[in-house]
């Protein structure tokens, strides 16, 4: 199977880089996407196009973390996708943006951050700082782990939260959430309802919290060969 992996705020293709092997030993063949985040023009429209470009003629997996979530299914409108995966995922809903979407519902954690670092450089584009980073998504990493990967991270666009979603409909393809039950960016309880109404299935689940493809990247592997066969 080949599996196209698509990074989430902030982050980019080298976030992949302990999941590839991971998946390349179970027979799979993987791409990891590198989206243009700092952009303040482009929204999951966009995204999707860039995604939608890597996928092989006869359908691939598509997996999308965290913010991620709100392309991929547009992906499906425009390539052919045997399934997406919302890893971690936002999930978006068609008529709204999707900070309309928080507004309604309890999608990130009630857990208030110790030390909020954001900085707005300009045009919707952000930047988070280190601290921020590891309590949000690498609480769970070792030292050396939580070094390398925030001095990778970079600013990011939230044009894709505040626009209304391109997409009108869900597109007819199978569907797949992957939680992280200690995840501190999106609440697991809001996950598990969306994976049952939206998806009509059961999240599968992970300890951990919002970044297992660094930190449980054999247990990621092993779900996500699961869903693929």
């Amino acid at each position: 199977m080949h599996f196209v992996l698509v990074h989430g705020a902030y982050h980019g293709a080298w976030c992949w880089e302990r999941l590839i092997p991971e998946l390349e030993a179970k027979g799979h063949r993987v791409t990891a996407v590198d989206l243009p985040i700092e952009d303040p023009g482009a929204g999951a429209s966009e995204y999707a196009d860039l995604i939608a470009g890597n996928l092989d003629d006869d359908g691939s997996v598509v997996v999308g973390h965290s913010m991620m979530g709100l392309a991929i299914p547009l992906v499906a409108q425009r390539a052919a996708v045997k399934r997406l995966v919302f890893l971690a995922g936002f999930v978006p809903e068609p008529g709204s943006s999707f900070n309309q979407v928080r507004g309604r519902e309890k999608v990130e954690t009630p857990r208030k951050l110790q030390r909020a670092q954001f900085t707005d450089i300009g045009d919707g584009v952000w930047t988070i700082g280190p601290d921020t980073a590891k309590e949000l998504f690498f609480h769970d990493a070792d030292p050396e782990l939580v070094a390398w990967a925030v001095q990778r991270l970079r600013p990011q666009s939230y044009r894709i939260m505040s626009e209304p979603t391109p997409l009108v409909a869900w597109p007819d393809v199978g569907c797949s959430y992957v939680l992280c039950r200690s995840d501190r960016a999106v609440n697991p309880e809001w996950a598990r309802t969306v994976a049952r109404e939206r998806f009509g299935s059961d999240a599968l689940e992970l300890d951990g919290g919002h970044s297992p493809f660094l930190t449980r990247p054999t247990e990621l592997a092993d779900l996500l060969h699961q869903v693929s066969t």
